[in-house]
């Protein structure tokens, strides 16, 4: 049998919660492409992310640890495919739409530079007289601007709920600027997954990586309330976690994580009363979140992980050593635009000396802004 758009967005309407987004009610493109004959509008969006060289770069920019420390440590690249896995969970628990979640949850990394939260904070910095840098203003300007993959406009042409997605994510490390996006409305439900889940997997699966790299060390978990709670369900009692039992864990906190979330959003959900998704964007808060107990878990778990992995001296000089790589890097393309690469000096009228060499940099994996410094500064590398 085949299934048509037409026959795959009825099967939306019985299937999606009143508040779920239909692909169908889209305020479609900004370009006004028209929908493939078996795909949905948000289906597209997916495959179109998914094709861009920007997702690609992903697998080779840093989340925690740099990308040459190991294979076994997360990259950009498989934090976003866990962040996706666990949206499209949640959302088919809810009855929100799975491709819209999974689209925005597969773009929201997309404008993130080499080095993780250090190179953002060195491009903001340079970029501090030219408004500045965010890797969520940076993700849309990727999707709108940057790919070039068509003839007739630029950008991937994602449809509007998409880039509203990707314009309102928010965690606790990220504020949105939605001026251009109904900025009086909240993000829809499938843009709330897309938060939530970002935020429960970057939690659980730093822990982990902070584990097996040995920077974190089970004894100095003793006494954090969902570490205690793990230890308990699998009996275990240290000194040694080996590899198995700490696979169970992390497995464990997930699940317990987002069966919290569900549990406790299905209960806002009815007490809401929203019964469609402008509804819902009009609440005066996110029906998304923890319980209580759940939500001072986590403040305790994610303050230790700052103190004890993001502030560890072994990243933190990792840290310093990239905002210097990016900082040489930005300032020798400022001072002699002749060594840039010719289709970016092209660009350069357009959208300014700054601004071309902030999305240069910002668009470089791990590896390759560490070999171009090497080959601007080092004398014995040929350029």
């Amino acid at each position: 049998m085949y299934y048509d758009r037409q026959k795959l967005e009825e099967i939306e309407d019985q299937s999606l919660a009143p508040y779920g987004m239909r692909s169908k009610n889209s305020k479609g493109r900004e370009y006004g492409s028209s929908e493939p004959a078996y795909r949905t509008a948000f289906q597209r969006d997916r495959d179109r992310i998914l094709h861009t060289t920007a997702f690609r770069r992903l697998e080779y920019k840093t989340q925690v640890f740099f990308n040459y420390e190991g294979d076994y440590f997360r990259t950009r690249l498989t934090h976003t495919l866990e962040v996706a896995q666990i949206g499209r969970t949640i959302a088919r628990a809810l009855g929100g739409n799975e491709d819209l979640t999974e689209s925005i949850c597969l773009a929201h990394d997309l404008g993130h530079p080499a080095f993780g939260h250090s190179g953002e904070v060195a491009l903001n910095r340079l970029m501090r007289d030219q408004n500045g840098f965010d890797h969520n203003k940076q993700s849309v300007r990727i999707v709108t601007k940057l790919e070039e993959r068509y003839p007739d406009f630029p950008g991937l042409d994602l449809t509007w709920e998409v880039r509203e997605g990707m314009v309102k994510h928010e965690s606790e490390y990220d504020v949105s600027d939605a001026s251009d996006y109904d900025p009086d409305l909240r993000g829809n439900l499938e843009t709330q997954i897309a938060n939530i889940s970002d935020e429960l997997a970057y939690t659980a699966h730093d822990l982990d990586d902070g584990l097996r790299s040995g920077m974190i060390t089970p004894s100095q978990l003793e006494g954090i309330a969902l570490w205690e709670i793990l230890a308990e369900r699998y009996n275990w009692r240290g000194p040694i976690l080996d590899d198995m039992t700490r696979h169970r864990m992390i497995r464990h906190l997930v699940g317990i994580e987002v069966s919290d979330a569900i549990n406790t959003t299905e209960l806002r959900l009815k007490e809401s009363g929203a019964d469609s998704p402008l509804a819902l964007q009009k609440l005066p808060y996110n029906v998304i979140g923890h319980s209580e107990d759940m939500t001072r878990r986590n403040r305790e778990l994610k303050d230790f992980l700052y103190s004890k992995l993001y502030r560890h001296p072994r990243v933190v000089r990792m840290a310093v050593k990239a905002e210097r790589i990016i900082g040489d890097l930005f300032n020798a393309y400022l001072s002699e635009p002749a060594i840039l690469p010719a289709h970016v000096q092209a660009l350069s009228e357009k959208r300014g000396i700054e601004r071309i060499i902030c999305d240069y940099i910002a668009g470089m994996t791990d590896r390759y802004a560490v070999d171009e410094h090497r080959k601007l500064f080092d004398p014995f590398i040929k350029p």
